[in-house]
């Protein structure tokens, strides 16, 4: 990089002084220019598809046989997820090692057909917390602790860890959010930083953006586009590719305006416009020879491995081209609380498409607000559906609408599927109605209810804090053999699912629940922890404690949503 390399910084690095202005905190035994880095980041708005965009790419070098590794970077101060609001930012989405952070990490998970960890995954929250506690231990030498070079360097720390633990040959690295994001301007900077000292062909820039077509013109316009690149390289940045988002295929004139004005080649300019489903995005992208340009750019020709390609892409392939052909369809029914935003089932939503798009049926959904649902009203709200899933959720607002539906799907022999909160209302209806305990109840909705079905175990209540005491991420859980679930998990001993909650079914109902024809076909193993429930007499009638959605993918869908699917198919006929 001219005459002062990035080979001198880094000699430079190694016997730095008070008074050097460089500093590069490196993992150990990290090789410089080993890892490359495709850094994607969005203008104009948020909600583009920055996630879908670098799941997609990363799923094509990955099918050429490149190890990668992707990592969002989000600007808000919370240290994760967990305490967002479904109307502000989306579902939650669990990782198995218990983190808890923002819906794109599912969108990495399934199309990578990877489990992250919280290595992937970074907020600013995260980053300031660790500069402080790296301050007050006086790690930094007595320097004046700044947002340049320390914070920065924190981030650029957080990516070569990744890259060392994931041993990748390509980091994918999101930028939550757009540009001109106040929030943002640190993980630009770092950015710009890591490219200066990786040296040449180390990284990737892309800039994902919007191409307006106000329907009152009947035209493309790129002028807000052309904006949000200028900012981008006013920030010291030169995007090497520009993504255009837009409703239908970008126009050459509106990309050649792009080519012009982002000075970046026209062949590096692709439309990325609406499809039918996330699904046909990485043929969109391979179509115009995007995943090559970006392997030529990064110097990695020598790295993939084309049989394996060949392989991966063909597995691929007979997944994607069953989208769109279904013979068959049926109609199932979301009943939640957020049904307005619909990402606050994004991952319920994908694991329908998986199961339908397995059994060759189009999964058409409706949407039931629970506030507006009583038992009086239940059997009008659920007339024209084939099955219904009850999602999770938290607080008492819709639990009684929720514990309606469960009823009528138990009475009318519609298949159902309750998921955490779902599972809990199961189990609260099935005491009231079968079991004669009138006042069953949680003690989340009730805390002073006769019967608390459903409450927060003693080994929990011991925890403080309103995250602290919750059961997060990957656990193993029992099958009793010759059930449903047993059945439906290929006769399996054992599973592993994933858990976000806080209350369990209390243990001395179980017996009175089991007596009544309740069965708990799945629990934590040598605890009283009940974890899957079904009705061995109903066509369909299935509950989890867990998310089993967050672990499904579009070559293995999750067993749970093919069977609620399979019983919706048989039960329209």
């Amino acid at each position: 990089m001219n005459e002062f390399s990035s080979q001198d910084l880094f000699a430079k690095i190694s016997q730095m002084t008070q008074e050097d202005e460089f500093f590069l905190p490196l993992p150990e035994g990290y090789q410089k220019g080993r890892t490359k880095y495709v850094i994607v980041m969005g203008t104009v708005m948020s909600g583009l598809g920055k996630g879908i965009f670098s799941s997609c790419l990363a799923k094509l070098l990955q099918d050429k046989g490149l190890r990668v590794a992707p990592i969002k970077l989000e600007g808000y101060l919370n240290i994760d997820s967990g305490t967002l609001n479904p109307y502000r930012h989306g579902e939650v989405f669990v990782l198995d090692d218990g983190m808890e952070t923002d819906m794109d990490l599912g969108t990495y998970e399934r199309m990578l057909d990877q489990n992250l960890s919280r290595a992937n995954f970074a907020t600013s929250g995260q980053i300031y917390s660790s500069v402080l506690h790296k301050e007050r231990h006086g790690d930094y030498l007595g320097r004046d602790v700044q947002m340049i070079p320390h914070v920065t360097g924190e981030v650029k720390l957080k990516l070569r860890q990744l890259a060392m633990s994931a041993k990748a040959d390509v980091v994918f690295v999101e930028i939550g959010g757009t540009v001109g994001d106040l929030e943002n301007a640190f993980y630009i900077e770092a950015m710009r930083e890591l490219a200066y000292e990786e040296g040449p062909h180390s990284t990737c820039f892309v800039a994902l953006t919007y191409i307006l077509e106000p329907k009152t013109l009947g035209e493309q316009k790129s002028k807000a586009a052309q904006l949000g690149v200028k900012q981008l390289m006013q920030m010291g940045i030169q995007p090497d590719i520009i993504v255009c988002r837009s409703e239908k295929p970008v126009r050459e004139q509106a990309r050649q305006k792009m080519s012009v004005f982002g000075n970046v080649p026209l062949e590096r300019v692709v439309s990325m416009h609406d499809s039918a489903s996330i699904y046909a995005i990485p043929a969109m992208l391979r179509e115009c020879g995007l995943d090559f340009e970006v392997i030529r750019m990064l110097k990695i020709e020598d790295r993939i491995n084309l049989g394996y390609e060949r392989k991966e892409w063909g597995r691929w392939c007979d997944f994607t081209d069953k989208i769109g052909r279904e013979t068959k369809s049926v109609t199932i029914g979301i009943t939640g609380k957020y049904t307005s935003v619909r990402d606050s089932y994004a991952s319920i939503l994908n694991a329908l498409e998986h199961a339908g798009i397995h059994l060759g049926c189009k999964v058409n959904v409706k949407w039931i607000e629970t506030t507006t649902v009583k038992e009086s009203n239940a059997a009008e709200h659920l007339r024209d559906v084939d099955g219904i899933i009850v999602p999770g959720g938290f607080g008492v607002r819709g639990i009684e609408g929720k514990i309606a539906c469960v009823r009528y799907a138990r009475e009318n022999g519609l298949p159902y599927l309750g998921l955490c909160l779902g599972f809990q209302a199961a189990v609260i209806e099935y005491a009231r109605n079968v079991c004669g305990l009138k006042g069953a109840n949680s003690t989340e909705v009730d805390p002073k209810c006769p019967d608390p079905v459903i409450d927060v175990l003693p080994e929990q209540k011991k925890i403080e804090g309103l995250g602290g005491n919750m059961r997060l991420g990957g656990r193993d859980v029992e099958i009793k053999p010759n059930t449903k679930a047993w059945e439906l998990f290929g006769k399996a001993a054992s599973v592993r699912m994933r858990f976000r909650h806080r209350y369990e079914v209390d243990p001395r109902y179980i017996e009175t629940l089991e007596k009544s024809g309740l069965v708990f076909s799945g629990k934590a193993p040598n605890q009283p922890i009940m974890q899957i429930l079904e009705l061995p007499n109903h066509p369909f009638f299935v509950g989890t404690q867990a998310h089993p959605e967050l672990t499904s993918r579009p070559l293995r869908p999750h067993p749970l949503f093919t069977g609620l699917v399979s019983a919706a198919i048989k039960r329209k006929g």
